[in-house]
């Protein structure tokens, strides 16, 4: 089992930026895949990177650029650092973690365990 547990979420303004950080917990040896999602209301879940055991990174493109997704192996900690963040990434976003796979962002596919999310608001 793995726990998850989002912080650094909040407010900033247009072109801003903001670093989201994701404690994990649990049998953190055994993840193969470590993500971020994010949502809005009325809207399906979208990843937005992903990284392998590999240190293989995916972006979608409407992020591509601006986010990057990284972690720090001793502090067991995923990070997702912000850059020129605009009104349309207003949402909760979710620190996914699977023991099993790494599907390609193109795949829309769900890890096996998420966080409880967090929001992030960019306002104009």
């Amino acid at each position: 089992e793995v726990q998850l547990a989002e912080s650094g979420g909040g407010s900033v303004e247009t072109g801003g930026s903001l670093r989201l950080s994701c404690a994990v917990s649990g049998d953190t040896y055994r993840i193969v895949c470590m993500a971020w999602y994010r949502q809005t209301p009325g809207k399906k879940r979208e990843e937005v990177a992903s990284l392998d055991t590999a240190g293989t990174t995916d972006y979608a493109d409407s992020v591509k650029g601006r986010f990057t997704i990284s972690q720090d192996n001793a502090k067991n900690t995923l990070y997702l650092q912000m850059n020129n963040l605009k009104p349309e990434d207003t949402a909760m976003y979710y620190c996914a973690v699977d023991l099993l796979w790494c599907p390609r962002i193109s795949d829309e596919a769900d890890l096996g365990y998420l966080g409880q999310g967090i929001q992030v608001t960019v306002s104009s």
